[in-house]
């Protein structure tokens, strides 16, 4: 049985990370709602962009001086993932159901005969895959975003993506990062940003049929258009991360600080009943003590 002292080591300890978890939960639920704002605030513009892309990658679909960037190199062999994850831990299950994805992923296309390749983009998404697959990742970014997330770091990322691309060394391109939905909600997605996928049918209702003619030419046009696409759609799939992180957090945390109140509570009823065993055995001494003389 544990004495006073250790129980009174134990519950002051436990306290001190209940004030650490509640300080780190109101950080994170301050972060949440200024990278809701940006995550909200970009996915217009990013939903149009794909629309856009998606629409001409269908309608040059078979035009043979169409950009490779738009259509891809006309074979599926080399998977390249992007894996997006935080830098930092204490965020509860958001990297471990990101890894858990592309580790789905890269089995379902290994046993397809396909070769994978991955970028780790984030400290922790290395630290789980090099354990099963360091000799896939070919490249890891780390410290992308470590206050407020800036379009310029995602250019860094999209360049990186397009060197390999022109290099050959890869046919397919998809970034897995965590959709934000709510504080409590966090949905794990695959996108595909090279080649850009054809709209869905749903989804390409308002380009269907349109002509579109190009001031000044195509390639030159399309030339700026699609790195520019490539960096705004990595950059919407990093703000959504950084939203996902700071809500999985803010969650972890505050379960942290209810569930540290509930230990301390159990200690301290274990204290109260210890102290009052000990109070009870010395009166019991006293007593004895007194009866026998």
């Amino acid at each position: 049985m544990p004495s006073l002292k250790d129980l009174r080591i134990r519950i002051n300890s436990v306290r001190s990370t209940q004030k650490i978890t509640a300080a780190m939960k109101m950080v994170a639920a301050s972060r949440l709602r200024r990278a809701q704002e940006q995550t909200e605030a970009a996915r217009p513009y990013a939903d149009r962009m794909e629309r856009l892309c998606g629409a001409l990658a269908k309608s040059l679909e078979h035009f043979e001086a169409a950009p490779r960037l738009l259509t891809g190199t006309g074979k599926e062999e080399t998977h390249l993932l992007i894996v997006a994850t935080s830098d930092r831990g204490l965020c509860g299950a958001f990297n471990s159901s990101i890894v858990r994805a592309a580790r789905a992923r890269i089995r379902e296309l290994q046993t397809a005969g396909k070769t994978v390749k991955i970028l780790c983009v984030g400290r922790k998404g290395r630290l789980q895959l090099r354990r099963e697959y360091s000799g896939l990742i070919v490249d890891s970014m780390e410290e992308i975003s470590k206050r407020r997330l800036r379009f310029q770091d995602a250019e860094g990322v999209a360049e990186r993506v397009l060197a390999l691309f022109e290099k050959g060394e890869f046919d397919v391109a998809t970034v897995i990062y965590n959709r934000f939905a709510s504080a409590i909600l966090q949905v794990v997605t695959l996108r595909q940003i090279i080649p850009f996928p054809a709209p869905e049918e749903e989804k390409a209702a308002d380009t269907q049929g349109a002509v579109y003619e190009y001031e000044p030419e195509e390639e030159e046009l399309l030339g700026e258009l699609l790195p520019q696409n490539l960096s705004t759609q990595v950059y919407r799939s990093l703000l959504e991360n950084a939203a996902s992180e700071q809500g999985a957090r803010m969650t972890a945390m505050d379960n942290a600080t209810r569930n540290a109140g509930e230990l301390i509570d159990k200690l301290t009823l274990h204290y109260n009943r210890t102290r009052q065993a000990y109070i009870t055995k010395e009166l019991i001494e006293i007593v004895s003590g007194a009866e026998a003389l």
